[in-house]
This record gives C-alpha cells, structure tokens and sequence, in this order.
C-alpha cells in the first residue's frame, strides 16, 4: 500500500538518499578526504615541518644495524619489548625505530614511540610518538576521527556511506531511461552552464566532479572499510592475518638459548639467503628468550612499498629459518587482501598512482560544497545570483597581452643581446689568454 504524497520511483528515491547522505554526512565525508589527501605525503610533509630529519649530504654507507639499534637503546634502556627498524627508503631519510608500546601512551588504542636514526653517524635525532606530530595527528584523524577504536570502526561504516553516495550520483547522472537519451542530452550533461545561474553551474560543477572522480572514490571508500574491518574481507577470501601492518604468526625460537645469539646484521644476512636480490625495509627484534628476528623484505614487483608481504622469520639462538612467507605462493584471495593498502595509499602505482589519490581526496570537499550550496539556494537559504567570469576573462586577456609583448621584445632584442654577449666572451677569452700569457 502507497500512502499519499509517497513516491515510488527509483530516482526519486536514490535523489532523496543521496540528498540525506550528503547532507548528513557530506562534512566526514570532506574531512577524512582532505586528511587523507594530506596523509598520502605524511613523510613529505613532516620532513618539510622537521628538516633536521632530512640528510642533506648522504656519505658512504649505513652503519651496521647492529650500531644503529645499540644506538637506541642507549637512549631507551628500559624499554626491553621488540622494537622494529625501519629503512628509509632514500638515501635522505632517517632509520626509524619504532616501539609498539611505550608506557608513555598505555591506554591509547595505537601511539607507538618512534625514533628517527641517521643512518650513517647512529645520531639518534629525535623520539616522538605517533599521534603527537602534526602529520601524524592529521593521519589519526583520518583513520580514526581521533575516537580509538570506535572512531576507526566509524570511519570504515562512513566507507560505505561513500560507497552508496557514490552509487547514487552515478546513477542520477544520467536523464532517464537511456534508451531515450539523445546526442544533445550527453553534451548537456558533459557541459557546465554557467549562464544560467549559480544553482545550475553549482549542480553542473557537482555532477562532473562526481562521474569524473567515482571510480577513485568507491575504491578509497572500499578499501577504507576494508581496512577498519579487516576480518570481514581476509574470512570471506581466505587470507587471515594478510592486513596491513600484521605481524604474521607467533613464531618462537626454539633452539636452546646460549651464550653466543646472532645479531642483527646475521639476521639479515640469514633471511636473504632465500631472496637474494629482495631489498631489506624492515626488522623485528627477538622480544624475550624465545623471541624471533622477523625479517621484512620486498622483491621485485611487489606492489606494496612500506609493507611489502615477503616475510623471513629466524630462530635468535640457532640463526636457523623458522617461518617464511612468500607472495609468489599465495592464493588468489591472499594476493587480493594484499593490494588493499597499496590501492587506498596510491603506491601500488607509484608516483602517480599517489598523486591520483591526493587528488580523489579533494573531490569530497569539492563536492560538499557545490551540493550544499545547490541545496542552499534551492531552500531559499542562499540568494541565487549570476555567474560573471568576466574578471577571469580580463586577467586571462591581460596575461595574453603581457605575454604576447615579452615575446615581441625577446624577438626584437634578443638577437642584438646575442651579438653583445658573443662579443662579451670574445672580450673575456682574449683578456684570460694574454694574462696568461704574461703572467
């Protein structure tokens, strides 16, 4: 039964939906965008805030890891947990040491101490924790609205609100039935109308930034569930403990302890025996007698570049192979789990791929805020009023005219401050000879 002033059509309804998850929601959504648009460049930005963590002339080589972690410890002595060093991966940044539970922040869901090592002296530069820096109060923010636990499980439910918002605008894009739809509807579609008022070029604005950035954005949002609700996904594919950042299994030492454990570097060496040509970008420490060096390298072609899958686990006290972990051999499902963090990051595409990311991250805000003032005007809330381009046609015409007449005096005069010039070296290669010559 339909009651009075109900509506059943499809688009009436995905409008409506689409309205109440903008307006509801539209805000988060723009916030953990434009925070995640800064945390793709989170090393970037905090080396650019904190340049005494920038290596400006790099000489030679590492230091052993073994001096690096002595290093540490020296300044942490009473932290006897794993710690975990990670290598830079230029030649300007620092090693950082990272501590998973400092009982400075015990209580606190994830704020792991890290301290940042220069590689080539074994400077210990500074100690921080995750979460107290600017870049990483804003990644906070972004994964967990800054709530814990129950933040970051909110995030990965407004994952999905995107989702449907997303869904929704393509749906909406188009006019109807497509069966009708003519050649005139697509280029009105794919046209933003400016003429017409600022409604119209708010909704054109809104339309076109949705179609042109919802495959970025259903991917982020996808992955962004994902990755606050990794169980769900890692079950359904049969990939347990595949996430992003997991440790991997238990392994325990099981040789007898001794006097003589292997070190560091020993680890390292032992762990690319099975993968001679893997670069080296993390390592564990043993955390107590039964503990392991759990060695993190990435081979050729692995997407993920700061967590890359390939795992070498190795008793402390025997330097015996306990546990290997080896993309080449994972499931489909495995390898599936494996690019979620690559793709919500960017890096699985390198360079480009995280600047495409930087930029999907902007759309949210771009489109909050044309929805929103649609919206605004359509309830009589905003004044609609024209849109005038004029002043930006008059600098655009303005820049035209300066550059037209720099180009102009480049070709008048350029020749002429070209014979000068010679004449100059002439004059100078000349002068240099004789006084040889004569000195």
């Amino acid at each position: 039964m339909r009651y009075p002033g109900q509506s059943s059509d499809p688009r009436a309804i995905w409008l409506k939906l689409h309205i109440a998850l903008g307006l509801g929601l539209g805000m988060l959504f723009a916030l953990l965008g434009f925070t995640g648009s800064l945390s793709v460049y989170r090393e970037e930005l905090d080396q650019l805030l904190n340049p005494r963590l920038v290596i400006d002339e790099p000489r030679g080589d590492y230091l052993p890891l073994d001096r690096i972690m002595a290093s540490v410890r020296a300044i942490h002595p009473s932290r006897h947990e794993s710690w975990t060093l990670e290598l830079p991966r230029t030649r300007h940044g620092m090693i950082t040491a990272w501590y998973e539970k400092p009982h400075e922040t015990f209580g606190e869901w994830y704020a792991p101490l890290m301290v940042s090592v220069n590689p080539y002296t074994a400077e210990v530069v500074a100690s921080r924790f995750w979460g107290s820096t600017y870049t990483t109060w804003i990644y906070v923010l972004h994964t967990q609205l800054r709530l814990g636990l129950f933040g970051a499980r909110t995030v990965g439910l407004l994952g999905l609100g995107l989702m449907v918002s997303a869904l929704g605008g393509i749906y909406l894009f188009w006019p109807g039935s497509l069966r009708n739809v003519t050649a005139a509807d697509i280029r009105s579609l794919f046209s933003v109308h400016y003429e017409d008022g600022l409604r119209r070029f708010a909704l054109d604005c809104h339309r076109l930034l949705g179609l042109l950035g919802s495959v970025a954005l259903l991917v982020l949002a996808f992955s962004g569930f994902h990755l606050a609700y990794p169980k769900l996904l890692e079950s359904w594919a049969g990939a347990s403990g595949m996430g992003h950042g997991e440790e991997g299994p238990a392994i325990r030492s099981t040789a007898v302890p001794n006097d003589r454990p292997i070190s560091l570097a020993e680890a390292v060496v032992i762990a690319r025996g099975p993968f001679p040509h893997a670069e080296v970008r993390r390592v564990a420490t043993p955390a107590g007698e039964n503990g392991t060096y759990r060695v993190n390298l990435r081979r050729p072609g692995e997407v993920n570049i700061r967590h890359p899958n390939t795992l070498v686990w190795i008793d402390r006290w025997s330097g015996q192979i306990r546990e290997v972990r080896n993309p080449n051999l994972f499931t489909s499902g495995q390898s599936f789990v494996t690019w979620i963090w690559p793709l919500h990051t960017g890096e699985a595409f390198g360079a480009g791929g995280r600047l495409v990311v930087f930029m999907a991250g902007l759309i949210p805000l771009l489109l909050y805020v044309s929805g929103f003032s649609a919206w605004l005007i359509r309830q009589g809330l905003l004044q609609e009023r024209p849109v005038d381009f004029s002043p930006l046609h008059r600098f655009r015409n303005r820049v035209g005219k300066v550059a037209a007449e720099t180009v102009a005096l480049l070709v008048r005069y350029l020749p002429r401050a070209g014979r000068w010039a010679w004449k100059v070296l002439l004059l100078s290669a000349n002068w240099i000879k004789s006084h040889r010559e004569n000195g």
